[in-house]
């Protein structure tokens, strides 16, 4: 599983002409489910990006980052892109072998959406498998990577 993950101030994802998920201050996520993702690392994706101390301490936004995403009562954008397992290594296409069909890459995606809410946060959305447009207002700018494989195949 990949997160590109983003301190956001605003995000918001659109479909068409229409709005389809929205955040103040808080997280703008990436995800990517591959095809070895389970239970395991939905949980402990989920953990780490709630947990993880990324917003000051100070009001005027400066100090060490002492406050998660739960601490200050942030909202988080989840956004699902496969792209985030594209191999360019070779050739001039990039090949997806490594993405999660999209079957099981929704129903992962959507209970990792679920753990999230289980924080209580405002947690948004865009819309699996359409074509979007996300805008970021990244604040510092923030954005980490985040990444756990699966420590067993699970055959697919």
């Amino acid at each position: 599983m990949r997160v590109v993950l983003q301190r956001v101030k605003s995000s918001q994802v659109t479909v068409g002409d229409k709005i389809v998920g929205k955040i103040n201050q808080g997280l703008n996520l990436l995800v990517a489910i591959s095809t070895t993702d389970t239970e395991v690392e939905l949980d402990w994706m989920a953990r780490k990006c709630l947990e993880l101390r990324l917003f000051p301490d100070g009001t005027d936004g400066s100090g060490r980052w002492d406050k998660s995403v739960v601490d200050i009562g942030g909202e988080i954008l989840a956004v699902s892109q496969f792209t985030l397992y594209g191999d360019c290594r070779k050739g001039r296409r990039p090949s997806f072998d490594k993405s999660a069909p999209p079957e099981r890459a929704k129903l992962l995606f959507d209970t990792f959406v679920a753990k999230l809410r289980q924080s209580g946060l405002k947690v948004e959305t865009g819309e699996f498998g359409a074509m979007m447009a996300v805008d970021i207002a990244n604040d510092g700018p923030v954005t980490l990577v985040l990444e756990r494989e699966a420590t067993t195949s699970i055959g697919h």
